[in-house]
């Protein structure tokens, strides 16, 4: 029996920087994703220089020691946030919290699909859009559907299966069934 050949690891499109060894604390966001704004994608997401450098260089990272993933920092505590949740809060500020963890462990190709998530919301809430909504499920507000569709859509473009795609879109978050609609939302099949 032959041996079974490496599974291939699906990695970010060229040119996708990051530094891992970004201390805890703020940063420009250009610091801690280097060349972000160059990429094929981040022209995609917002098409004109002079918008692109309005969304890169004014957008900072938040570097935090907690066990989480990212999130657009509100500007202030949103209304019905869960208890549990002590959200970094950044008054008038584009700023992405990311947990430290995430940042040093997590595969280049999530921390990729991750930044330009957020990036979606920082675009969405300078349009005037609310991000933290609750009163809509997760898998259904329209701005976590659109974000998703842009990583997902980019995800595509390089050529990520939907292996890789369904595990992204697996957070815990969300139950099962919402999951499953999560992923009919994104055309990702089931298995």
């Amino acid at each position: 029996m032959a041996p079974a050949r490496p599974r291939k690891v699906e990695e970010p499109p060229e040119g996708f920087q990051l530094r891992r060894d970004t201390p805890l604390g703020r940063h420009p966001l250009l610091e801690v994703f280097p060349g972000l704004e160059l990429l094929e994608t981040a022209k995609r997401q917002e098409p004109t220089a002079a918008g692109r450098k309005a969304l890169y260089h004014s957008t900072s990272i938040e570097l935090v020691a907690d066990d989480l993933w990212m999130y657009v920092a509100p500007w202030k505590m949103p209304k019905g946030a869960p208890r549990r949740w002590r959200p970094v809060v950044a008054p008038e500020l584009d700023c992405i919290v990311v947990g430290e963890s995430h940042l040093r462990e997590s595969p280049a190709l999530t921390l990729f699909l991750d930044i330009f998530h957020e990036l979606c919301h920082i675009q969405q809430r300078r349009a005037g859009r609310s991000l933290f909504d609750r009163r809509t499920s997760y898998v259904r507000r329209s701005t976590e559907l659109e974000a998703y569709r842009f990583v997902v859509d980019e995800a595509r473009r390089f050529g990520v299966g939907d292996a890789t795609l369904r595990e992204y879109l697996r957070v815990e978050w969300v139950s099962e069934r919402e999951l499953l609609e999560l992923y009919a939302a994104m055309d990702v099949p089931v298995a």
